[in-house]
């Protein structure tokens, strides 16, 4: 069998806190004097069952996490380590996604907070050869006139680059807010460029991933595996060409499909969804972009080519120029042909 971490591929799912390394979060909480839940130190993935109360538990982590981001010196360290991590798993194109209001604290501001990542995204895309964009992402935990603020400041830096901002996303609880409400901070990002990609899909069905396309008519859709439940519905996402940013140790450890094998990755991919596979939160969940491929390949009986392909759909769906995907994607034939 082929070597996955030389498989050239993008990453579209990776959250800002939750790619930390476990290492360096002990390393920040005791730098500045803050006690973290064995859960998020252990090494251990999160289980948690599919409801309010699992989410409260996952958001509380995550929080705990973020609470120890709080310089420019952390902000920098996620965002090269991040990168570093990625570039060893054969990954070419990184799209971070981070709310740069959770930093604005501790740096002067959501302008500084989104600056900082944009610019070591730059430094860090040339240090480990991998390009790292960004996604500004709003929360559904917020009002959306934050959100529309939010919309305004990613349109600002708009690029397809190492250190610019590509897309604009919708992240959280599904269940949680107004998802129309939303619509305005999404047309702003669209008409600067921007990729719409919020969350849907996920811990709510076939509904929910319609409200989410009808409202913010998404370029990717962050999770969306729940749309399997509607054949109808995953058709059109198919003719339409929404990108699948699918998750699957973030589903099971989040209680949407028990085991491995119920993630229904194999039968998006028969039914021609363009899916692109992503880690979500590591930090939480266990696992990098890698053991996805490699999840893949073990549970679902993925062959080589068609690795290839879920691969070659990432770059696609990715907002990388056209270059950078040609140099992407004769990488991909290179590996498959080797």
């Amino acid at each position: 069998m082929r070597d996955l971490a030389l498989l050239p591929k993008a990453h579209l799912h990776l959250h800002f806190t939750g790619s930390l390394r476990v290492s360096s979060l002990r390393e920040m909480s005791a730098a500045h004097g803050m006690r973290l839940p064995h859960a998020l130190t252990d090494g251990v993935a999160l289980r948690v069952p599919a409801d309010e109360r699992g989410w409260f538990r996952f958001q509380r982590l995550y929080d705990a996490a973020r609470h120890c981001v709080r310089s420019e010196a952390d902000m920098r360290r996620l965002v090269d380590e991040a990168a570093a991590d990625d570039a060893a798993e054969g990954s070419g194109r990184l799209e971070i996604q981070v709310d740069p209001t959770s930093y604005a604290p501790f740096v002067g501001g959501i302008t500084p907070a989104l600056e900082i990542v944009l610019d070591e995204a730059r430094s860090a895309s040339a240090r480990h050869g991998v390009e790292v964009a960004v996604v500004v992402a709003a929360s559904r935990m917020r009002h959306p006139l934050d959100a529309r603020t939010l919309a305004r400041l990613a349109a600002r830096y708009a690029g397809d680059g190492p250190g610019e901002v590509v897309g604009f996303g919708l992240s959280n609880d599904e269940r949680r807010g107004d998802t129309s409400a939303f619509a305005h901070a999404f047309r702003i990002a669209q008409r600067a460029g921007l990729a719409s990609v919020p969350h849907g899909g996920e811990l709510l069905g076939p509904g929910h991933v319609r409200e989410v396309v009808g409202a913010l008519a998404p370029d990717r859709l962050g999770h969306g595996v729940r749309s399997i439940e509607d054949q109808s519905l995953l058709a059109s996402l198919v003719e339409s060409g929404v990108a699948l940013e699918v998750c699957p140790a973030s589903n099971v450890s989040l209680g949407v499909y028990s085991h491995d094998e119920d993630v229904p990755l194999r039968e998006l991919f028969d039914a021609g969804a363009q899916v692109a596979l992503g880690a979500d939160d590591p930090l939480l969940f266990g696992s990098r972009l890698l053991d996805q491929y490699e999840t893949a390949r073990t549970v679902h009986g993925f062959s080589d080519a068609e690795l290839a392909d879920l691969a070659r759909s990432s770059i696609r769906a990715s907002r990388a120029s056209e270059g950078t995907r040609k140099r992407l994607l004769d990488g991909v034939d290179d590996w498959l042909a080797a």
